[in-house]
């Protein structure tokens, strides 16, 4: 028997499909046992089919700021509208930049609209409060709001003032042990060894009541510092306040407003070269400059804890410095800084708040009924999809149709595993769009099987029996839903990264599903098909497996004398 031309497969080499079944088996049970383990069986819904309210915000340019919107700012610009969205008391919320220049929140029912439309996008209050006094925030250990460490004199000061005047350092509650200079000068007592415990007597300005306050104030939790941050906002400049650390260290009694942050002109981050660490440079209008050299001149002559100023962004302390010298229009903030925590902190000082301006393009509000009434008009809407699918394939491919509902079973899981994971990984929610999408897919998917039966059925009607014709229909198949899946996939994406809002959701389903598609069609269906058309009822041709050569029209095969030619099985590309 003369063996096989070199480059060409045996009729009897149809590979191990075998494996490939129990590949996607394995993804399977993986996708399906991952999900239940992490506690997300179903998908995250949407504002659309939750209900609630969604806002998305386009970053503007601003004059003489043509290069402000970019990621740091974009990202500060989230940390800051998500802190404000949980002063509305929300444990749900999600806010997320979306593109280049667009910022999503996502606020579940419950929420006032109005409420929350005032929250997110507009000016928050920066404000500059002497620090009187602070407090653990329990049950974390008590760790020192300060270590400044710092080395500074006199001469050392005035090295750093340069051309700009009366210019000072402040030392972040983060800095540990950082040389002030390089000559090292003698440190003062009082930053030598900061008070490692809250202080036993209560300073002047803070009342009993006061203190009973922030013995009571909770900052663990980001519900807790919400309350807490809402409470201090919303108190009047002239009086003092109870305000949450934002490590979640320590909660503070503030004094009344020294400086406003509306007074601060400019503020930046930028290395400092000498010292081999970032720092904040920050300047003040006429105003502000009185305002803060009357208000360090004041703290630098207390000691800890009531030598700090501390920042506070919509009530709660983004920074607490302390305050060795008077300083007036530029002072410097130095620390533990890295590069991104400098430009964060130097992006709320310049721009009071939101480092960028932003409007409103698209607010939407959805009840919890008619967000329950869309999930379930779209759920009925998949249901009759897939139903009348199923109907056609088996009127119309009869025993066929059972590899076709296995496919689309198999497709279905893994959308739906992926879908419930998705959620937590990469805050993907199933919106209505998706919901369409997804729907759309049932046709793309069914599209793909019959692509590949009619092409088996081509090469039974030309006289082939049903093995060779499974394997020599594939390659003319499998470029044709290639081409077809490509192009789903391709506007997919186009759609995804031109649009914004919703109907990336749709997008994102659309070419999801059409990845998936391929998946299935690879893996299963054809490995599926192999094997089923080793046994007797597909391989003979039985009436009801839709693979009848006499009702699909066979031809008889050729014949030469006595002897009949198998037609070769080798697989062309079409």
């Amino acid at each position: 028997m003369a063996a096989p031309k070199k480059g060409r497969r045996s009729p009897g080499a149809h590979g191990k499909p075998g494996r490939s079944l129990i590949l996607i088996l394995l993804v399977l049970g993986g996708l399906t046992g991952g999900m239940f383990l992490s506690g997300h069986t179903t998908p995250r819904l949407g504002i659309d089919l939750a209900g609630g309210t969604s806002i998305t915000l386009e970053a503007k340019n601003q004059p003489g700021k043509a290069d402000a919107i970019n990621p740091t700012n974009m990202k500060t610009a989230v940390g800051i509208i998500e802190r404000r969205v949980n002063g509305l008391g929300v444990s749900e919320a999600e806010v997320q930049t979306q593109g280049d220049r667009h910022i999503i929140a996502n606020i579940p029912r419950g929420t006032n609209e109005k409420q929350a439309r005032e929250q997110v996008g507009t000016t928050a209050k920066l404000a500059f409060r002497p620090v009187l006094t602070y407090a653990p925030s329990t049950p974390q250990p008590k760790p020192s709001p300060s270590e400044s460490g710092g080395k500074k004199d006199g001469k050392g000061d005035k090295a750093e003032q340069g051309d700009k005047g009366e210019q000072g350092r402040a030392v972040t509650d983060d800095l540990r042990a950082a040389p002030a200079d390089d000559d090292k000068p003698s440190p003062k007592p009082d930053q030598t060894k900061p008070p490692t415990t809250p202080p036993q007597q209560q300073p002047p300005g803070v009342t009993p009541e006061l203190a009973k306050k922030l013995a009571k104030a909770q900052c663990n939790t980001k519900e807790q510092r919400a309350r807490t941050s809402e409470q201090a906002a919303a108190t009047e400049q002239d009086k003092p306040i109870i305000a949450c650390d934002a490590k979640q260290r320590l909660k503070y009694v503030l004094g009344p407003v020294g400086v406003d942050g509306k007074n601060v002109t400019d503020a930046k981050a930028q290395f400092d070269q000498k010292r081999g660490q970032w720092i904040v440079t920050m300047s003040f209008d006429d105003k502000g400059s009185k305002n803060f050299g009357d208000t360090t001149g004041e703290l630098s002559k207390k000691q800890q804890p009531q030598n700090q100023f501390a920042i506070a962004l919509d009530g709660e302390v983004v920074s607490a410095p302390s305050v060795d010298q008077r300083l007036t229009a530029n002072a410097e903030i130095s620390g533990s800084f890295t590069q991104e925590s400098a430009e964060e902190l130097g992006n709320i000082l310049s721009y009071g708040a939101l480092p960028l301006t932003f409007e409103e393009s698209d607010v939407t509000t959805v009840t919890a009924a008619l967000g329950s009434d869309q999930l379930k008009a779209g759920l009925i809407a998949g249901a009759i999809g897939l139903a009348l699918v199923i109907i056609y394939l088996v009127a119309y491919y009869r025993g066929l149709s059972l590899i076709a509902i296995l496919s689309l079973l198999v497709s279905a899981v893994l959308t739906y595993t992926l879908m419930s994971l998705l959620g937590p990984a990469i805050g993907f929610a199933l919106n209505l769009p998706a919901v369409c999408g997804a729907i759309v897919a049932i046709g793309i998917t069914a599209d793909s099987f019959i692509v590949y039966f009619e092409r088996i059925r081509d090469e039974i009607r030309e006289g082939r029996t049903l093995r060779p014709a499974v394997e020599r229909g594939w390659p003319r198949a499998r470029r044709t839903i290639l081409v077809s899946d490509f192009v789903s996939f391709l506007a997919a994406a186009v759609l995804f990264i031109v649009t914004v809002g919703k109907v990336q959701g749709f997008a994102f389903t659309l070419g999801l599903t059409t990845l998936l598609d391929v998946v299935v069609v690879f893996f299963f269906t054809k490995p599926l098909m192999t094997v089923l058309a080793r046994g007797k009822f597909f391989s003979s041709g039985h009436p009801w497996s839709g693979l009848d050569p006499t009702r699909l029209g066979a031809k008889p095969p050729l014949r030469r004398g006595r002897r009949s030619y198998a037609v070769s099985t080798d697989p062309k590309e079409a």
